[in-house]
C-alpha cells in the first residue's frame, strides 16, 4: 500500500478512501492510483463516450423532433 501510495503521489490515507469509493477523492488521485497500477489504459476504454449509451439517449432526446427549413421565394413564387 505504501509504495503503490509514494507511486500514485499521494497519502495512504488517500489511497485508502480510493479504495473504499470514496467521491470526495478528486479524479486526479483516481488516475495516478491507476496510473501507478498499470491500469490507466482501462480508464479510457471504459469512460469512451461510444459506451456511454445513457449519455447517448439523453443527447439524442434533446435534438429537435422536427426541423423546417423557411422557403425561399423565388422566380414563379407568387406569395
Amino acid at each position: 500500500m505504501t509504495v503503490i501510495a509514494e507511486r500514485a503521489f499521494t497519502s495512504r490515507g488517500t489511497l485508502q478512501r480510493v479504495e473504499a469509493g470514496d467521491p470526495g477523492v478528486s479524479i486526479g488521485i483516481y488516475a495516478a492510483v491507476l496510473q501507478a497500477l498499470g491500469l490507466l489504459d482501462g480508464l479510457s476504454e471504459s469512460a469512451g463516450a461510444d459506451r456511454d449509451t445513457t449519455g447517448q439517449a439523453l443527447a439524442t432526446a434533446a435534438l429537435p423532433q422536427r426541423v423546417r427549413l423557411p422557403r425561399m421565394k423565388g422566380k414563379g413564387d407568387h406569395g
